[in-house]
């Protein structure tokens, strides 16, 4: 009798997390740089998103776990499933079957928006949820900072899986030992207006496995050091420019131009002639600086420029696609439990 009430069970659960724009620092939130000196990132949440929505999957179906994302997956052990996260991820929480998951995300995966970190954070809050438990932020991003990296092993930092969980505009200090500190920016409304109000985004079409570019750029840091700390340094230089006065955008985008081109110095294949060429074109039509968001190779353009420029800039490129963003105040939150 027990078993047949478990069938009738309609509970749902859906989370909805937060992609995110790291500006300065990235790279230094990497175990190979960290565990030798602390590394920093300033990052902000953006109003793109991944979903994931949890049920009790109803014993009428024969597979006791459905799994939905760009495939779907019907299985009958955890054990069985493809999906790296979800398997592990389920395995970690101990969710016994029958049980339906279900994600969608708002921009393609491995765009440099920390979408796999995402999912894992969202998968995680739902999980937690359907088994009654309340998590905090903290937990939330070192449970997934556990499963990515030392249960898959995969050649990551720590910056996605917080910017997911907390949200918001945040300076995440990373310490030897993996310990991370966040640091919430309280920046005025107009500040933040001015900030994002100047942002440009378009997508180069291009989608890459990060686990390559990362792999060989923690394996060079010992010999980039230097450039890494002045990477990392520039978290604080934005920070001060956040903070103090009126907001000068130029000088935040020559800092995005700074920390590229030291970027794209750690790995080989962090950039491509293309991409070089849309960045120089977007500087020579009045961009202040910007940068490839993620690990490299790929993804989404960023550009910081004044608004009066815009229209200039999408016509240059006009064979991109646009991604408006804003700022996203709150970390993986749920969406919607219902019955």
């Amino acid at each position: 009798m027990a078993d047949r009430r478990r069938s009738l069970d309609r509970r749902m659960i859906a989370t909805r997390t937060p992609l995110r724009v790291s500006l300065v620092g990235g790279g230094t939130d990497l175990p190979a740089f960290y565990e030798r000196e602390p590394g920093a990132v300033l990052s902000t949440a953006i109003n793109q998103y991944v979903w994931v929505t949890v049920k009790r999957h109803s014993e009428l179906f024969f597979e006791p776990i459905r799994l939905n994302y760009k495939e779907s997956e019907e299985v009958n052990h955890v054990e069985e499933l493809r999906n790296d996260i979800a398997r592990e991820t389920m395995r970690y929480l101990e969710i016994e079957p029958p049980i339906y998951i279900s994600t969608v995300g708002d921009v393609p995966a491995s765009t440099g928006l920390g979408g796999s970190s995402a999912f894992c954070v969202g998968l995680l809050n739902a999980l937690h949820t359907f088994k009654g438990e309340r998590v905090s932020a903290g937990q939330l991003a070192e449970e997934a900072c556990h499963i990515e990296m030392e249960v898959l092993g995969h050649p990551i930092g720590k910056q996605d899986q917080y910017a997911a969980a907390f949200g918001g505009l945040n300076v995440f200090r990373f310490r030897p030992g993996g310990s991370v500190s966040v640091e919430h920016q309280y920046v005025s409304s107009d500040k933040r207006a001015a900030l994002f109000r100047s942002m440009l985004m378009f997508w180069t079409g291009h989608q890459r496995d990060a686990n390559e570019v990362l792999e060989e750029q923690s394996a060079n840091v010992g010999g980039e050091l230097e450039r890494m700390r002045r990477m990392r340094d520039q978290v604080d230089e934005l920070q001060t420019l956040l903070r103090d006065g009126e907001l000068d955008v130029s000088a935040v985008g020559a800092l995005l131009d700074e920390g590229w081109r030291m970027k794209r110095q750690l790995a080989s294949h962090i950039t491509n002639d293309r991409i070089d060429a849309w960045y120089e074109r977007a500087l020579a039509h009045g961009a202040y600086g910007g940068k490839l968001c993620g690990a490299g190779n790929g993804g989404f353009l960023l550009f910081l420029a004044p608004p009066e420029r815009h229209a200039e800039l999408r016509q240059v490129f006009a064979e991109l696609v646009e991604l408006p963003v804003s700022e996203e105040a709150h970390g993986s939150s749920i969406a919607a439990p219902f019955a």
